[in-house]
């Protein structure tokens, strides 16, 4: 019936039997994308899996009663059409999109869905002058509505309960474990790491376009070291650490950045003025690691400025002796 994605059909244009054909196809659709939310969410997060399976029950129970009018106005048989058939359609992400983005940012995208469905119904009301049809699409608004507070209700049940806050200290424990630990080993050998050869680089040569670039080779070298690294190290299905690819970027480009902020001072032409403004960088680095480490890895402030300031301001010396003799 639809040739294919390039002749997509307008929406106006379509029928009452092809809008509720697409109103069919699109719950089967959501059913199961929410399905395959619940399956990916299983393991960890059980209570929000049980979400996404009455959610997806929900869907069921929809696309039943589509059909079932379906049969009732026009028969038997249901022409094929897809929301990609139809130009202007609302369009769903990938799942492999958002699988990766977090407890939170799934629910936020299962909520969009709803909004989405039920703005559909409601717009196509709306632009009908036919009465049978316009009942038809708002007895369909209306059911999505229902959804809509149905899948509020679960997840209101679910933030109501211990469910909520296990599965938040999962999520949090998950978010230290893939991002924060692999990006601030990163950060602190970027920042602490490449003190020496910069700074012996500024006092032997003076030279600040030199400097630069050795700052610049130092940081991009130190990042993909750490990346790769940390990438192989761990797959992550034993440990519980996430995927090694998102702790390799986070530890590599956390790595560069530690690196570069004390570099980038001298693409300044005055030696004194680069160096002035590097040593104010160092500073507010070694400061900033000292209290992501109180903040997420629980590490008692003054430890962290112990460990991490005293520990830099020994690599900048030692690049300063080697540099000025």
């Amino acid at each position: 019936m639809i040739p294919g994605f390039a002749h997509r059909r307008r929406f106006k244009d379509l029928t009452e039997q092809e809008i509720l054909a697409l109103a069919i196809s699109s719950e089967e659709d959501d059913g199961r994308i929410y399905r395959q939310y619940a399956e990916m969410l299983r393991a960890q997060f059980p209570a929000s899996a049980d979400v996404f399976d009455g959610m997806a029950a929900e869907e069921d129970t929809h696309r039943k009663r589509l059909i079932a009018l379906h049969q009732e106005r026009f028969g038997e048989v249901i022409p094929l059409i897809r929301r990609e058939h139809v130009s202007g359609f609302y369009a769903r992400r990938p799942v492999w999109l958002v699988e990766n983005l977090g407890l939170d940012r799934i629910r936020e995208e299962a909520a969009a869905m709803e909004r989405d469905a039920e703005r559909f119904y409601l717009a196509a009301a709306a632009k009908t002058a036919d009465a049978t049809t316009r009942e038809l699409l708002g007895d369909l608004a209306a059911a999505e509505a229902g959804h809509v507070n149905k899948a509020a209700d679960l997840i209101d049940e679910l933030a109501d309960g211990p469910e909520d806050a296990t599965e938040k200290e999962a999520a949090h424990r998950q978010f230290i474990l893939t991002w924060v630990q692999p990006g601030l080993a990163g950060l602190m050998d970027g920042s602490v790491s490449t003190l020496a050869p910069i700074f012996a680089t500024a006092f032997a040569t003076q030279d600040t376009w030199t400097t630069f670039l050795v700052g610049l080779a130092a940081s991009v070298g130190a990042g993909i070291s750490m990346g790769f690294t940390e990438a192989a190290s761990d797959d992550g299905q034993i440990s519980g650490r996430g995927s090694p690819w998102k702790r390799g970027f986070a530890s590599g480009i956390m790595t560069t950045i530690g690196g570069l902020g004390h570099a980038l001072p001298y693409l300044i032409a005055d030696f004194w003025t680069a160096t002035v403004v590097a040593l104010i960088v160092v500073f507010v680095e070694l400061w900033a690691i000292a209290w992501i480490q109180n903040k997420f890895m629980e590490t008692p402030f003054v430890k962290a400025v112990f460990q991490v300031v005293l520990g830099g301001a020994l690599v900048f010396a030692a690049g300063v002796l080697i540099g000025s003799g």
